[in-house]
């Protein structure tokens, strides 16, 4: 996808046809269609609305995106999770990550990390389409109102991926390129400075939280934009404003206070709270679940990569996939509170026993109960691991993925059942510790900070012990960096929380390191650290993505690259 595609409209969409998706998921519950003309788009509402519906998917632009169904914002449930390119996670069997955990990230070679530019400003082409010929269409001003309100926040979430992906933006404005344009014009590819694309994206924001519904009912399906769904992206967005990637490393108390702000108005909505049926079960429980404020919805006719065989240990016939890292299983604490220390010798001899709920419901490690039997990643002979079958799939580093996947579905012949899982865009959770840091940063540690941090720990299914009194705000702030890492991981959000953070050059510098357990005769269990993937590097043009190449040649270099490509 060139740039010139991206803005110009391209065929099958805008002038000549329009390709609609269809009734592919839960909440795109909208008329089956094949290829229709623009005209029958717009002097036919049911077909209005399913365009604008359908404006929640993108186009694939990579092998093996959006298996078994067509991407939508993020990465989600793909084969090589966005985990995978932090110290989350390495994906087993590369799938284009390796090379961008070892710092070879270039404008010619992208890999998984390459979609972001065609893709949003694809889509943002798209709406732009259905703003400008909205007015056409026969169909209540009320009803209008409602499907300009839902486009400008699929809108506002593109360009909110591109900004946080690569800092200053072309803006494009209601611009709806036509075909045999000039696309000399400069305006095309000049970038927006962040700060102006964001206040951009607030704006649109504003706009759609005035218009859109308070809740999924009657035809305003699941999976649809809400109040809360805009109000979580402005609460993400201005969380991201203030930290000191978009700041020169420095703090904006004043931007710190409207993040916060931001958030506490979700709160104050009174719409949401934390699921208290178990932490694992929160990811499993679309109906009655009062944390997810926006999400994905798949169904069994329309299913996304079957995460139990694509993650599953190789003992069980699964592809290994999305392996944990032991960066991340040191970070869990132990039950007491206490740091993981494996100069502890307690610790060190049963590095398993007494942590965090969170990690018994995430990792998958050596000696976990799962379905018939327990992990074994052992040597020698460890079911799990070289010695057993299929052991090229073993975990390149000892650990396995729990989180997101469903025991009561197959690993083995998954097709036609598994894949079910939605994909949670936005939760409650998150918006409780965009809040704690964002006051925290305005005005210290405060009740309302610990009551936040504390709630999320308290849950049923976690119940870990409250934060220590008397925390300075340089202790609280290093303590929501950790419950943010472990509560919201493999999430997506560890790989723009350290950049935003400005951490990335030490925590991505930090090897990928996984475990090796040596089983002796007498059943006694040797663990000793290894490196899980090679030349793990992170250099400062990483804190934002390149452009991809073809990007920049199909503006005829007009487009500026990132620094450091």
């Amino acid at each position: 996808m060139t740039i010139k595609t991206i803005y110009k409209p391209f065929l099958g969409l805008a002038l000549s046809s329009l390709l609609l998706v269809g009734c592919n998921e839960d909440f795109l519950d909208v008329v089956p269609t094949d290829r229709v003309s623009d005209a029958s788009i717009l002097s036919d509402s049911t077909l209005f609305e399913a365009y604008v519906i359908n404006r929640y998917l993108g186009v694939r632009l990579t092998n093996k995106e959006g298996d078994g169904n067509l991407p939508g914002f993020g990465r989600g449930f793909e084969y090589a999770m966005w985990s995978s390119l932090t110290d989350e996670s390495i994906y087993n069997n590369d799938d284009n990550t390796w090379f961008i955990q070892q710092g070879q990230l270039s404008p010619q070679n992208t890999g998984i990390a390459g979609t972001f530019w065609g893709r949003s400003y694809r889509s943002i082409r798209e709406v732009n389409y259905a703003l400008t010929n909205i007015g056409e269409l026969e169909m209540s001003q009320t009803g209008k109102d409602l499907l300009i309100a839902e486009l400008k926040f699929i809108r506002a979430f593109r360009y909110f991926d591109l900004i946080k992906n690569y800092g200053d933006v072309v803006l494009m404005g209601d611009k709806v390129a036509q075909l045999g344009e000039d696309f000399t014009d400069p305006s095309y590819y000049e970038r927006a400075p962040k700060e102006q694309a964001i206040a951009y994206v607030i704006q649109e924001l504003e706009e759609a939280i005035s218009g859109l519904p308070q809740n999924n009912s009657g035809t305003w399906k699941e999976g649809r934009a809400t109040k809360g769904a805009a109000m979580a992206l402005k609460s993400r967005l201005l969380l991201y404003a203030a930290s000191p990637l978009y700041n020169d490393g420095g703090s904006d108390i004043q931007k710190w206070q409207q993040a916060a702000q931001a958030a506490k108005d979700v709160m104050n909505m009174g719409q949401y709270s934390l699921y208290q049926n178990g932490y694992s079960e929160l990811f499993l429980t679309p109906q009655s679940n009062s944390e997810i404020i926006f999400a994905r919805y798949y169904n069994i006719n329309s299913r996304h990569t079957a995460l139990e065989i694509a993650n599953g240990p190789n003992g069980y016939d699964g592809w290994g996939g999305n392996v944990p890292l032991q960066n991340l299983v040191d970070d869990y604490e132990m039950m007491d509170g206490t740091p993981f220390d494996w100069n502890n010798p307690e610790h060190a001899n049963a590095p398993y026993e007494n942590r965090d709920p969170r990690f018994y419901q995430s990792i998958l490690y050596n000696g976990a109960p799962y379905r018939d039997r327990t992990v074994e990643t052992f040597l020698p002979n460890g079911r799990d691991s070289q010695g057993g079958p299929s052991n090229w799939n073993t975990s390149k580093s000892g650990y396995y993925l729990r989180k997101f996947i469903n025991e009561d579905l197959p690993i083995r012949n998954p097709w036609e059942v598994a894949g079910t899982q939605n994909w949670i865009y936005f939760r409650y959770a998150e918006i409780l510790l965009n809040y704690a840091e964002a006051q925290n940063e305005a005005v210290g540690p405060d009740a309302s900070v610990y009551e936040a941090v504390n709630s999320i720990r308290s849950r049923s299914g976690v119940e870990m012990p409250p934060l220590p009194a008397g925390l300075s705000q340089e202790e609280m702030r290093e303590k929501i960096h950790h419950e943010r890492r472990i509560e919201l991981a493999f999430e997506e959000h560890r790989y723009y929380d350290v950049r935003r953070w400005m951490t990335a050059d030490v925590v991505e510098n930090t090897p990928a390191y996984g475990i090796e357990i040596l089983k002796a005769d007498d059943g006694t269990l040797t663990y000793n650290r290894k490196v899980s993937l090679n030349g793990k590097k992170f250099e400062q043009q990483h804190y934002w993505l390149p452009i991809p190449r073809s990007e920049i040649l199909a503006s005829d270099n007009q487009l500026e690259q990132n620094p450091g490509y």
